[in-house]
């Protein structure tokens, strides 16, 4: 019995080393594929499957501190992975720690750069619940900006 319950905890233990899922903070390359990943499912599925998806906490967009949001080019939260209260609400003004507004300044990144930008803030994790730097890569889709971000 001791001799299986070691066999069983060792097996346990290389599983979990071995599942990506639980292997420490999302990349930059993981996070622009979900933008991208992201963007072809509302593209191909309308914003109200697609937006559903991506606030969907045990979804496709939603990979350990990775997940998307996306805005309205007037700064409304349409969509958001870890945060379900920001749905509906205008961040245009909500600042980082810093004062940074960083929301009104991704809207203007976006608008400057479509095609992908990253930008630089601080931000709570959602895994760790700290607040930390935070590189957020964003694309526009018609007058939204989708977006997924990487804690550094």
């Amino acid at each position: 019995m001791h001799r299986f319950l070691k066999t069983a905890l060792a097996a346990c233990a290389f599983a979990l080393a071995a599942t990506p899922a639980l292997a420490g903070n999302a990349t930059k390359d993981e996070a622009v594929a979900m933008v991208k990943k992201g963007i072809a499912y509302i593209k191909a599925n309308g914003t109200e499957k697609g937006y559903a998806e991506i606030d969907n906490k045990g979804g496709p967009f939603v990979d350990r501190d990775l997940y998307l949001t996306v805005y309205g080019m007037d700064g409304k939260c349409l969509a958001h992975g870890a945060n379900a209260k920001m749905i509906g609400k205008n961040l245009m003004e909500l600042t980082d720690v810093d004062g940074k507004y960083f929301v009104k300044e991704r809207v203007a990144l976006v608008q400057a750069t479509p095609t992908g930008v990253w930008q630089d803030y601080k931000f709570t994790n959602p895994v760790s619940k700290k607040v930390e730097p935070k590189a957020m890569y964003c694309e526009k889709l018609g007058e939204t900006a989708v977006c997924g971000g990487v804690y550094r």
